[in-house]
């Protein structure tokens, strides 16, 4: 792709951004929607955990799969059936009569959007070799996060109230169409030289590891945390994890290299998007419940009042792509860290929620915050790798982010509904119950400042460089 003129490279990191458009505008017009569905299909604080985590479980699941495959046999091919399956898999999820069907559906989804996030990202890390313009484009890429951080509520709102939430479905099908379009006419083909063999033994133990123990603390609440079911998925997540660690590093080309986490900034950039996705997700989950359930707003009223969160997001990821490309990804994971912790100890401690003037410095300080924390994870994690492998990395990091998501629904969700047992939707209820979820979600950013500042620095560096040289030099034992 060397030979790509400026304004080709533009327009395939646009079309690379629609895809992640669709992707992640998704989960946010779903999050404003997820009363109206609840009041609809009658559907418990569980059920509407597993209509996100139904999605964002199996992405997580196939993202490594789909970023190897597209190294392998072709990276538009992998990125057009993407586009296909996830199209299609919303028209389904727009006509679904129950509860259960949705969730079907969104898997239908998750499968078709598992094929376009890792494989985007790895025909930009192609299409855009110098690692300043890399930096920018991923800036970018991080800028659409908050796109549709501002434009899913607004959007999901305004269709939720007037023509139902299974409109919010329909946004995603001009976009997937243009975006096929565009794909077949000027994204050209391009794949690995040396692409890595199939893993169908990791692959299962990753799914088997994901979806044990998001099963097990969603169904937690209701079974019981020493329940048959509950003990069960964690002897499974436990054993799927063990059989990971051993198998792995045994094999030849393993789904997950373990040599990755070799490199500190690598290994950091993984905890910090699982850490900074969790709490983003928990936090869109909590605020929605709560404005709509508690405070009684509308769908499209709720959707403006966490415009100043999705507004700062959509400002400072092309700011923080620029500091990353000029001056490295320790400030904006400081910043991120900081303001992120600042939000959560806001809810948690100063109850937040009941001043306005207060609910609105969270939203805006948690905005600041995870705009300046999606350029460092990209960059950190496909720059310092060949980029033969950068499927794979991108993958890798694709997944952190939606495990992420995953759990922090899970764990959120299974906290509140823990502390709601027996209790209505009030506001002294619901305070109470989302007062350990808030405490959670400030551990993350802690999390997120604390990696951040360790895997940064200079050693940090010098694992990197060590790593890709292992990479590109030595086939994997």
């Amino acid at each position: 792709m060397h030979d790509l003129s400026p304004g080709r490279r533009l327009l395939i990191l646009a079309i690379c951004c629609m895809s992640l458009l669709i992707v992640s505008l998704d989960n946010t017009v779903l999050n404003v929607a997820l009363p109206a569905m609840r009041r609809e299909l009658d559907a418990s604080v569980s059920g509407m955990q597993w209509t996100i985590d139904a999605y964002t479980l199996v992405l997580a699941s196939l993202l490594m799969l789909a970023g190897s495959t597209g190294d392998r046999i072709g990276r538009r091919k992998v990125f057009t059936a993407g586009l296909v399956l996830f199209t299609a898999g919303s028209l389904l999820c727009s006509l679904a009569p129950s509860l259960e069907w949705l969730i079907v559906f969104r898997m239908i989804q998750a499968v078709g959007g598992s094929m376009l996030n890792p494989v985007a990202m790895s025909i930009i890390t192609n299409t855009f070799t110098d690692p300043k313009e890399r930096a920018r484009a991923i800036g970018v890429w991080g800028g659409v996060v908050g796109i549709s951080m501002a434009a899913g509520p607004l959007i999901g709102g305004l269709l939720v109230d007037s023509v139902g939430w299974r409109s919010i479905f329909w946004v995603n099908l001009p976009v997937g169409l243009l975006a096929l379009l565009l794909t077949l006419r000027y994204v050209p083909e391009s794949r690995a030289e040396r692409p890595r063999r199939p893993d169908p033994v990791g692959q299962l133990l990753v799914m088997a590891l994901l979806g044990s123990l998001t099963y097990g603390i969603i169904e937690a609440p209701a079974a019981g945390w020493t329940s048959p079911l509950t003990l069960g998925c964690a002897a499974l997540a436990v054993a799927s994890l063990v059989g990971l660690l051993v198998y792995e590093p045994r094999r030849a080309e393993p789904l997950i290299d373990p040599r990755f986490f070799r490199s500190a900034p690598f290994s950091g950039a993984t905890v910090i998007a699982v850490s900074a996705f969790a709490a983003l997700s928990g936090f869109l989950f909590l605020n929605t419940l709560y404005l709509q359930e508690v405070r009684g707003l509308s769908a499209l009223h709720a959707g403006l009042y966490m415009l100043p969160m999705a507004t700062l997001t959509f400002l400072m990821a092309p700011l923080s792509g620029r500091l990353v490309g000029s001056r490295g990804p320790r400030l904006p994971l400081l910043v991120a860290g900081v303001s992120m912790g600042a939000s959560g100890l806001l809810f948690a401690a100063f109850d937040a929620a009941s001043s306005t003037a207060l609910l609105f410095t969270g939203y805006v300080l948690f905005g600041l915050g995870f705009g300046m924390v999606n350029a460092p994870i990209t960059n950190t994690a496909v720059s310092g790798m060949p980029r033969a492998q950068a499927g794979v990395a991108a993958a890798v990091a694709s997944t952190s982010r939606q495990t992420g998501g995953t759990l922090g629904v899970a764990v959120i969700g299974a906290v509140l509904a823990a502390g709601l047992a027996g209790h209505g939707y009030t506001a002294t209820a619901f305070a109470d119950a989302a007062r350990p979820a808030w405490w959670i979600i400030t551990a993350c950013g802690l999390a997120v400042l604390v990696v951040g500042l360790l895997t940064s620095g200079r050693w940090a560096r010098s694992t990197a460089l060590r790593t890709s040289r292992t990479l590109e030099k030595v086939p994997a034992s």
